[in-house]
C-alpha cells in the first residue's frame, strides 16, 4: 500500500511539473518581446490588444526622426514605407540574399531580419545617405563607370555592402572583394562587373 501511495504521489508531482510548464510557455510565447530597454520607449497596444507598439528615436542619414513602430516591425519595412527611403529593396524577405542591405554604424545588416525596435537610438545609412554634398559615393560612380548591374534590383545592397568593406579594407584583392560580398546575391549573375566596380572604386581611393 505505501509502495502505490509513493508512486501515486510520484505522479501527480510530474503531472503538476507538466502543467506548470505548460503554463509557462504560453505565457512566453503570448508576451511579446523587445531587446529595446523600457527606459527608452513606451509600449502602446494595439485596438485588440494583441501587438505591442512602441515609439523609438532613429537617427538615419544624419536625420532625426521620432516615430511610433509596432513591435514585430522591421527596419526594411519603416525605412521604406514610413521614412520613404525607398532605395532599400525587399526582395527575400527572410535574410538570404542582401538585397535589403543598411550599414548600422558602419556595418552592413539585412534590415529585412532587423526589428526597428532594436535600433533605438542608433546611427542607420541607407543607399540615400552615401551621397555628399550632391556628390556619388566613390563606389556607386564606380557601378556606373563599370556596369555593375543589370536589372539593379540587388544594386542598392551591393552597394552598401561594398563601401562598408571598403570602409573596412580600403585595398582588397579579388578574393576579398568576393568573399566581402558573399553575402549578396545578383538574380542576373553580374558577379564579374560587380567585383570590377568594387575593385575600381578601391583603386580610385588609392590615387
Amino acid at each position: 500500500m505505501t509502495k502505490e501511495k509513493d508512486n501515486k504521489k510520484n505522479l501527480l508531482s510530474r503531472r503538476n511539473f507538466l502543467k506548470g510548464m505548460s503554463k509557462g510557455a504560453v505565457t512566453a510565447a503570448v508576451i511579446p518581446t523587445s531587446i529595446t530597454s523600457a527606459e527608452t520607449r513606451k509600449t502602446i497596444p494595439d485596438e485588440k490588444g494583441g501587438v505591442d507598439k512602441g515609439v523609438v528615436n532613429l537617427a538615419v542619414n544624419s536625420k532625426s526622426y521620432k516615430i511610433e513602430v509596432e513591435a514585430r516591425e522591421t527596419l526594411a519595412d519603416t525605412l521604406r514605407k514610413r521614412l520613404n527611403l525607398t532605395g532599400t529593396k525587399i526582395l527575400c524577405n527572410y535574410g538570404s540574399c542582401g538585397g535589403c542591405t543598411v550599414l548600422l554604424e558602419g556595418v552592413p545588416i539585412y534590415s529585412c531580419m532587423t526589428l526597428t525596435m532594436d535600433v533605438n537610438n542608433r546611427k542607420i545609412t541607407t543607399i540615400e545617405g552615401l551621397e555628399s554634398n550632391g556628390k556619388l559615393h566613390p563606389i556607386q560612380e564606380a557601378f556606373i563607370e563599370k556596369d555593375g548591374m543589370q536589372c539593379g534590383f540587388c544594386t542598392p545592397g551591393q552597394i552598401m555592402a561594398a563601401a562598408a568593406l571598403l570602409a573596412k579594407n580600403p585595398n582588397p584583392n579579388l578574393e576579398e572583394v568576393k568573399y566581402g560580398m558573399s553575402g549578396n546575391l545578383c538574380r542576373c549573375g553580374a558577379y564579374p562587373k560587380i567585383f570590377d566596380s568594387v575593385l575600381s572604386a578601391a583603386k580610385e581611393g588609392r590615387r
